[in-house]
């Protein structure tokens, strides 16, 4: 097996060389850096006609930052690699990065051998992040995960008051009278509950007529005038 190809996208001339004394110096027996890019379109280039195994993507750089380079470049070179490279350990740039397929996340800071180990490991497909990133990313997950349960307790909880002001409301009745509520047409109805958009006006018939309503503007005036009179009572 060949030595690591390494293409590294930095636009700070200084830095991107100090990374190449490293790989060459220190990982010369397993990663060969192929070519320095200094902003997000000269990468995509460059990956073309170099074909890197592992790309060292920088995320804020002129031209076109690494978020949407590598959009771009795992969209036509699914094979490649890319790690972000940053100064910071909480920078939205680089948790965009990771959305568009980038496998790793290091700090600029990291250790020459540790930088060598991250290359390696994204190389043979393993996500790969400082351990002060890390454990932010957990973290992140877990509040995104506690929003999304007090969202969804939120949205039941309003389905059910909806139920209880409207006994003969079935949930799913409930739900399209919800988005009704919010002004969402029938289109959109359909769509944020996967359902058939003829699906969605047989249910508003059938929501009018329980509510003896004509219309959207008359079923929401309704449901308003009889939710203000239960808070009130």
């Amino acid at each position: 097996m060949g030595r690591i190809k390494v293409l590294i996208v930095d636009d700070q001339e200084l830095f991107a060389s100090g990374i190449e004394i490293i790989l060459t110096g220190r990982g010369k027996d397993d990663l060969h850096v192929v070519g320095k890019a200094a902003d997000g379109r000269e990468a995509i280039s460059m990956v073309g006609s170099l074909r890197p195994d592992v790309v060292l993507m920088d995320v804020r750089m002129p031209v076109m930052d690494g978020v949407e380079a590598t959009r771009i470049i795992l969209e036509r070179y699914p094979h490649v690699k890319i790690l972000i490279l940053t100064t910071f350990d909480d920078d939205q740039y680089v948790l965009d990065a990771l959305n568009n397929g980038a496998l790793g996340y290091i700090l600029k800071n990291i250790s020459p051998a540790d930088l060598i180990t991250s290359i390696k490991a994204v190389h043979n497909g393993n996500f790969f992040v400082s351990s002060s990133v890390g454990y932010k990313l957990v973290r992140r997950a877990e509040e995104g995960t506690r929003a999304l349960e007090e969202a969804d307790t939120r949205y039941q909880g309003e389905l059910n008051y909806l139920m209880s002001c409207f006994d003969s409301l079935t949930m799913r009745e409930a739900e399209v009278l919800h988005l009704l509520m919010m002004d969402h047409d029938n289109h959109e109805i359909a769509g944020r509950l996967f359902i058939a958009e003829q699906t969605v006006k047989n249910r508003i018939s059938v929501i009018y007529s329980k509510l003896g309503v004509p219309d959207r503007v008359h079923a929401k005036r309704h449901v308003n005038r009889v939710l203000a009179s239960v808070r009130g009572s």
